[in-house]
């Protein structure tokens, strides 16, 4: 094993069988998005997080700043599951909502929350 040069600054991690199951996040965190993801847009779409994102679908679908199609491009990328920045984007702040909200809990592997503790601990911040 090497010895590191300096102290790690931050963690990198992945989300999908790293430090959850691939189901949770399959079976129940995208289902989660999808079902509100129209209330979400046409509640939010003034918010500027929300409308930056609605402009990068319209400048990736190539179509107008008409909310409504924009809900329907996105509904149909959901469906796809096409990795779109602005979809990706959207969905996060959905299920931040459904965290906060306490609608969603966390499933974590138990060995992964034991890192994530220890990382804190140490002050080292956890990118994903």
């Amino acid at each position: 094993m090497h010895e590191l040069a300096e102290a790690p600054r931050a963690v990198l991690i992945d989300i999908e069988g790293t430090v959850g199951s691939i189901s949770f996040v399959k079976d129940v965190l995208f289902p989660y998005a999808r079902r509100r993801l129209r209330a979400y847009v046409l509640e939010n779409a003034d918010r500027p997080d929300v409308a930056h994102q609605l402009a990068a679908v319209a400048a990736e679908a190539g179509i107008g700043m008409d909310v409504g199609a924009l809900v329907d491009r996105l509904e149909r990328w959901s469906d796809e599951d096409r990795k779109a920045t602005p979809l990706k984007a959207l969905q996060g702040m959905i299920w931040a909502r459904g965290y906060a909200s306490g609608e969603l809990t966390a499933h974590l592997y138990e060995d992964a929350a034991r890192a994530l503790h220890r990382w804190s601990e140490r002050g080292l911040p956890v990118h994903v």
